[in-house]
């Protein structure tokens, strides 16, 4: 009873207001290597108080001298998730929207697009902006203006055009950019079967929220890196499907 009296409002907006940052910190690192880093630091932790308890005073200096430079190693080690929060906070809108009509049938004409060229055996590498905004990466492509459709994005990506190296930025409706460099993952777990386009593709959903659809030139398969996960050999349905999933329920802008 005495704890509860001396318990006040301002501690109940102090739990909550912590409570979401964990939360919201947990659902950024969820699924990606970080949250692999955390659990290594939880267990380093509990090795330091096991080397305390049973005076182990090597290990316990060691550990030690690990935690006095812990923020400069954790900089280092979440750099990607720490970019991608620090965006998102910059981009932070507060209000729940829904996905038109207009971008139900985008993502309509990328899927036929993706089939199309899936088909053809042709390369491509589109990339849809979500909640964090893709326009370091729109700078140095080449603006565009047009609405999503499978013709479209089939004559970008035509061998014979001069942009059908690069990526193309969808953001809603709208094709943005095209011909877009975009950041190579360099993890030495990826496979060494995956090219060039594949590896753009897991470098941007690891930086940022979007979604990446990939086309191999060589098999045609089609695939999708989100979150720095890849999905392959995706067929037309289930292509649909999840970008429906994605992009059709109620967002949240983070």
């Amino acid at each position: 009873m005495e704890i509860l009296r001396q318990f006040r409002w301002q501690d109940l907006v102090d739990i909550i207001l912590m409570s979401i940052i964990l939360y919201r910190l947990l659902l950024i690192i969820k699924g990606t290597k970080a949250a692999q880093m955390l659990i290594g630091l939880g267990v380093l932790l509990f090795a330091s108080l096991v080397s305390r308890y049973f005076e182990l005073y090597t290990v316990d200096w060691l550990i030690q001298s690990f935690w006095a430079q812990i923020v400069i190693a954790i900089i280092i080690l979440f750099q990607p998730e720490i970019r991608r929060a620090l965006a998102q906070m910059g981009e932070a809108q507060f209000l729940q929207t829904f996905t038109s009509a207009e971008e139900l049938k985008s993502l309509e004409e990328i899927v036929r697009a993706a089939v199309a060229l899936a088909n053809r055996k042709i390369g491509a590498l589109i990339a849809i902006e979500r909640d964090t905004s893709l326009k370091d990466f729109i700078e140095i492509g080449t603006p565009l203006d047009a609405k999503v459709s499978k013709e479209v994005l089939l004559s970008i990506f035509h061998p014979t055009s001069p942009i059908h190296d690069g990526a193309v930025v969808i953001k809603g409706n709208r094709i943005i950019a095209a011909g877009c460099f975009l950041p190579i993952a360099i993890s030495p777990d990826i496979s060494r079967s995956l090219g060039t386009r594949h590896r753009a593709g897991l470098g941007l959903s690891e930086e940022t929220d979007s979604v990446v659809i990939i086309v191999s030139e060589e098999t045609g398969m089609i695939s999708m890196a989100i979150g720095g996960k890849l999905e392959t050999h995706l067929d037309m349905g289930t292509l649909r499907d999840v970008l429906t999933d994605l992009f059709t329920t109620k967002r949240v802008r983070k």
